[in-house]
C-alpha cells in the first residue's frame, strides 16, 4: 500500500451511511486507520470442545446436533434451541431473530457453534451464540478469528470483511525505509498487518509484530514535533538585547538571592530572548522552588527592549497574586504592571484594552480575558502561561498570535507539576525544557500527617490552640455548599463550625463563586494576618502564597488526586517556619485511595510524586489538557517503551536531515489532521 492509498478515504470500501456513521464514531475515517484498528481478542473457532468441557463464563467452539427447537411468547418472543453432542446437552437462547433462521435450527442438523456458556435458570446455556451449518466434509476454520472493539450498530463481521477487504485491495508497500527496518530488527509492514489481523495461532503473535506498530507510532509522534521545531527557527521574533541595569537593581532589592537552579535556567531563557525566532520553553520544578521570579526577570529583559509581556494565569486568584507580586517587584523600576480580568467593569476593561494598543502598558496581568479577540497589543514580544496546563492548545494559540505585525512572540509557559523525564522526551519534544531542581535555603520542609475523619474534633481543637499561639491555617474543603448527592464536609458549614467552637478566632471563607473583590478582600486580610484561619475550597491549590501560614487541613483527602494534594501541601511552610499539613480520610479507604495518601505521606519530592502519578492515572489524564492538541500514543508507551523512544528521536533527525518530504508523509500517514497544533 502507498502512503498515498493508505490515506484513501474509508468511503473506498463501503457507501453504506449507516456504516459509516458508526466507522467515523470510532474515528475511523481513512483506509490507514481501519487497518490499524486492532482486535481486542481472538477466538479460536477451530478448536473444538466437547460440551461437558465447557466452563461457565468462558467461550469454546462445538459440533453438536439439533435435539429440538421452540419459539416462546413469554415474557417475550425467543427462539429456545436444545443441542447435544457425546458429552452432554445445552440451551441455545435467541432473543432476536428472524424466520429465515428457522431452517437451521431442524431438529437432527448438525452445527459448528461459538458462544459463552452461562448457568441458566434451567440449566447451562449460550445466549446468541454464532451457528454454521456442518457436514463431516466440511472444513473447520484456521487461524484465529479477531474480535474488534465496535459500537452499537456495527457488527463484528462487518468490520472483518472491511479489514480483509483493505487489506487484499492495496498493495501493502513498507512505508519505513528498509534498511532502518533491518538495523532495528523489525518484521515488515504487511507480515504485521495480515497477521494481527488474521494470526494462524496464537504462537504467530509475537511481540515484535506489536513493536513494530510502537516504533512506527513512536517515529510518527518525534517526526511531527522535530519539524515544527525546525519550522520555529523560520519564524520572525523580537531579538530582546540582555541588559544589567534593571536586572541588577531588582535582584539588590529581593529579600533572598537566587539559587544556582535559578541563575542556571534564567540564564537559558534569557539567552533564548535574544535569538531571532521564537523561544519555546517549559519552567518547570516542584512547589515553591521560585519559578516566577525566573519569569520576571524574562519579562524585564523584554520591557528593557521597549517590548510588551502578557502573562495568562488560569485563575483570577493566581493572576491577583501574581500581579501584586510583581507590581511590588518592578514599581520601584518605573515598569508599567496592570491586571485583566473578565471580573472588571466594562469600562475598566475598555481602558486598558486600548492602552494596550497604544503601548503604553508595558506588561498586562490576566486570566483568558488576554485572549479576547477585542485585544490587541502594539508590541507584544513574550507570553508566559503559568500552570500551562490548564489551559487548552487553542487557548494558548491565539495568545501568541497576537504579537507585532510579521512575528511571532516568545513563549514561556511554566508548571509547578514536573513532567516525568519519559513524558518530557515525547509528549514534550516539541519544547525546550528548563528545571528548577532547588529548593530556597532557609526552607524548614513539610511534615504530612494522616488523621481518620473520626479524629477530626480533635484535629479542630489542635488547630485552635495553635492558631492561638499565632501561626495561620488553612482548611481546605471539598464542597463549597451542602449537596443531596454527596455526604461531605462543604466550606459553608466548616466555617460555621469553627465561629461556634472557636469564636475567639478570626475565621474567613474563599471559594470560587465569591465576588472577585470578595476574594482579594479575603486573601489580603489572610495575607496580611488579619484571619487566623482561612477556610476554602481547592481554589487555593496554586498561586497562594502566605509564609506565615504554617498549617494546612485537607478534609476527605481520598477524593484528591496526587498532583492537587501536593500543590496544596505546598501553600504552606512557604517561610523560615516549617509547615504541617493534615490530611483527613474516611475509611474505608480503596485500594488506590490508599495507594495515593501513602505516596503523599512518604514523599515530598514533587518529581517522584509526578512519576507515581503518571503510573497511576496514564499519559492522558495526567497531561490534561495538552492532550486536546497533543495526539496520544495507541500502542506505545513512552515509560516503558523508552528503547524505542529513544531510537525514534535518533531516527526522526536522520529522516528529516536525509529526505525531509519522505519524513513529513510519513507523520501525516500516521497523525492525519491532528498535526497542526503539535507546535503549540
Amino acid at each position: 500500500m502507498t502512503q498515498h492509498a493508505m490515506n484513501t478515504p474509508i468511503t473506498l470500501l463501503t457507501k453504506a451511511p449507516k456504516t459509516l456513521g458508526h466507522l467515523y464514531s470510532l474515528g475511523l475515517q481513512r483506509v490507514f486507520d481501519l487497518v490499524l484498528h486492532l482486535p481486542l481478542r481472538y477466538e479460536d473457532e477451530g478448536h473444538i470442545l466437547e460440551l461437558s468441557h465447557f466452563e461457565p463464563g468462558h467461550s469454546g467452539a462445538a459440533l453438536v446436533t439439533v435435539v429440538s427447537r421452540e419459539i416462546r411468547h413469554q415474557p417475550r418472543r425467543t427462539l429456545h434451541v436444545l443441542v447435544r453432542d457425546n458429552s452432554g446437552a445445552i440451551s441455545l437462547r435467541f432473543m432476536n431473530f428472524y424466520p429465515n433462521q428457522l431452517p437451521l435450527f431442524e431438529p437432527g442438523r448438525t452445527l459448528r457453534l461459538f458462544g459463552e456458556l452461562r448457568a441458566g435458570f434451567h440449566g447451562p446455556e449460550m445466549i446468541h451464540p454464532r451457528c454454521y451449518p456442518y457436514d463431516e466434509h466440511d472444513a473447520l476454520p484456521t487461524g484465529l478469528t479477531p474480535v474488534y472493539p465496535t459500537c452499537a450498530g456495527l457488527p463484528q463481521h462487518t468490520l472483518r470483511r472491511l479489514t480483509q477487504k483493505a487489506l487484499s485491495i492495496f498493495d501493502i508497500d513498507d512505508p519505513l525505509p528498509e534498511i532502518w527496518r533491518k538495523a532495528l530488527g523489525l518484521p515488515g509492514w504487511k507480515n504485521v498487518l495480515t497477521t494481527l489481523h488474521g494470526p494462524q495461532n496464537k504462537a504467530s503473535l509475537i511481540p515484535q509484530l506489536m513493536e513494530r506498530l510502537k516504533f512506527d507510532e513512536l517515529l510518527a509522534q518525534q517526526l511531527s514535533f522535530q519539524h515544527y521545531r525546525r519550522q520555529r527557527t523560520l519564524q520572525r521574533a523580537p531579538a530582546l538585547h540582555k541588559t544589567h541595569v534593571r536586572t541588577s537593581q531588582l535582584l539588590s532589592q529581593l529579600p533572598f538571592p537566587l539559587t544556582d537552579a535559578q541563575h542556571r535556567v534564567s540564564a537559558e531563557i534569557l539567552h533564548d530572548l535574544t535569538r531571532s525566532f521564537p523561544m519555546h520553553r517549559l519552567l518547570q520544578g516542584d512547589v515553591g522552588c521560585g519559578k516566577t521570579i525566573v519569569a520576571t526577570l524574562a519579562a524585564l529583559q523584554c520591557l528593557d527592549s521597549g517590548y510588551q509581556v502578557a502573562l495568562m494565569a488560569p485563575t483570577e486568584l493566581l493572576a491577583q497574586q501574581h500581579h501584586q507580586r510583581l507590581e511590588a517587584w518592578l514599581s520601584p523600576l518605573s515598569a508599567t504592571c496592570l491586571l485583566l480580568t473578565s471580573q472588571l467593569k466594562p469600562a475598566e476593561q475598555s481602558r486598558i484594552r486600548q492602552r494596550l494598543s497604544d503601548g503604553e502598558i508595558a506588561l498586562v496581568i490576566g486570566t483568558h480575558a488576554l485572549i479576547q479577540d477585542t485585544l490587541r497589543f502594539s508590541s507584544l514580544s513574550l507570553v508566559i502561561i503559568d500552570e500551562q496546563h490548564r489551559f487548552g492548545v487553542e487557548q494558548r494559540l491565539q495568545l501568541t498570535l497576537k504579537g507585532p505585525h510579521g512575528m511571532v512572540p516568545h513563549l514561556l509557559m511554566m508548571s509547578a507539576t514536573p513532567i516525568p523525564r519519559s513524558l518530557s522526551m515525547s509528549y514534550y519534544a516539541d519544547l525546550d525544557i528548563s528545571t528548577i531542581d532547588e529548593i530556597p535555603p532557609g526552607r524548614q520542609g513539610i511534615t504530612t500527617k494522616m488523621v481518620a475523619s473520626h479524629r477530626r474534633k480533635a484535629l479542630m481543637h489542635h488547630i485552635r490552640v495553635a492558631c492561638q499561639g499565632g501561626q495561620q491555617a488553612y482548611w481546605v474543603c471539598p464542597l463549597i455548599e451542602e449537596s443531596e448527592s454527596l455526604n461531605l464536609q462543604n466550606a459553608q458549614d466548616t466555617l460555621a463550625e469553627w465561629q461556634r467552637i472557636a469564636p475567639d478566632l478570626n475565621c474567613g471563607l474563599l471559594h470560587g463563586k465569591l465576588p472577585t473583590s470578595t476574594k482579594s478582600t479575603v486573601m489580603d486580610q489572610f495575607f496580611k494576618g488579619q484571619l487566623d484561619l482561612l477556610v476554602a475550597t481547592s481554589v487555593i491549590e496554586v498561586g497562594v502564597d502566605v509564609p506565615r501560614a504554617t498549617l494546612m487541613v485537607i478534609d476527605h483527602a481520598e477524593r484528591m488526586g496526587l498532583a492537587q494534594l501536593h500543590q496544596m501541601r505546598g501553600r504552606v511552610g512557604r517561610g523560615q517556619r516549617g509547615g504541617t499539613c493534615f490530611l483527613i480520610y474516611d475509611t474505608p479507604l480503596s485500594d488506590l485511595a490508599r495507594q495515593r495518601l501513602k505516596i503523599i505521606y512518604e514523599h515530598q519530592d514533587g518529581f517522584t510524586i509526578a512519576r507515581q502519578d503518571l503510573e497511576q492515572r496514564g499519559p492522558g489524564d495526567y497531561l490534561g489538557s495538552r492532550q486536546s492538541g497533543t495526539p496520544l500514543l495507541r500502542f506505545a508507551d513512552p515509560d516503558r517503551d523508552e528503547f524505542w523512544l529513544h531510537e525514534a528521536r535518533r531516527y526522526s533527525e536522520q529522516w528529516l536531515d536525509q529526505n525531509p518530504h519522505e519524513a513529513q508523509q510519513f507523520a501525516e500517514l500516521w497523525l492525519g489532521s491532528r498535526q497542526p497544533y503539535l507546535a503549540t
